[in-house]
């Protein structure tokens, strides 16, 4: 039974990893929604915190995102050999086809229904991008508070895209503020409640 219980678990991961290989257009950022999909949604190996938690990490990490995410899902759900058994299914199906298609990149890199098919997919690949970008935000927001939560979007965007600080920078930064903000949060509610109650008393003295 455990035997038959692993074999569908390898199945399942490799699976999963092959088709974020397949259908992951232009890297990280359009294979993230891909494989939040697959882990979070389809098979339940992660709610959508610890997936939140593993893309930060992924990212200010060196590397290709999706072969991080792949591993960490891999060795998680299988140790190391599961590790290696979701890279390999991620990462060879696009191997493959850039070497068999190597030859002929030239004439398919100019082609009309390439272009076409490219063009189709990159609304679809932003809409799901939208869509994860928004449930991670109202999360951070709910998690945060909406004052914190809204002025850490804007600080990361102003980061990001304004200053153009590296992403790794601002993860390690955010990841930093988010071990201390309720920790600070209980410091500040207590600060204003002994303010208070020092005010109640100078008003009962008078």
């Amino acid at each position: 039974m455990e035997t038959t219980t692993s074999t569908k678990a390898y199945g399942q991961l490799t699976w999963a990893m092959f088709k974020t290989g397949i259908f992951g257009f232009g890297g990280g950022p359009s294979v993230i929604p891909l494989i939040r999909h697959e882990a979070v949604t389809r098979y339940d190996w992660i709610n959508d915190e610890e997936f939140g938690e593993i893309l930060a990490l992924a990212n200010a990490l060196p590397g290709p995102i999706a072969t991080k995410m792949a591993a960490y899902l891999g060795y998680r759900l299988q140790g190391w050999l599961g590790a290696l058994a979701a890279v390999l299914a991620h990462i060879l199906p696009s191997a493959i086809a850039m070497i068999a298609l190597l030859s002929a990149v030239q004439i398919l890199s100019g082609s009309a229904v390439v272009q076409g098919m490219i063009a189709a997919v990159i609304p679809v690949i932003a809409v799901m991008l939208g869509v994860m970008a928004y449930e991670f935000g109202n999360r951070a927001v709910k998690g945060l508070g909406w004052v914190a939560g809204l002025i850490s979007c804007a600080l990361a965007f102003l980061l990001l895209q304004i200053v153009d600080i590296q992403d790794a920078v601002v993860i390690a930064a955010f990841l930093l503020y988010g071990a201390m903000h309720f920790k600070a949060a209980a410091w500040v509610k207590k600060w204003r409640n002994n303010r208070r109650d020092k005010g109640n008393n100078t008003s009962a003295s008078a």
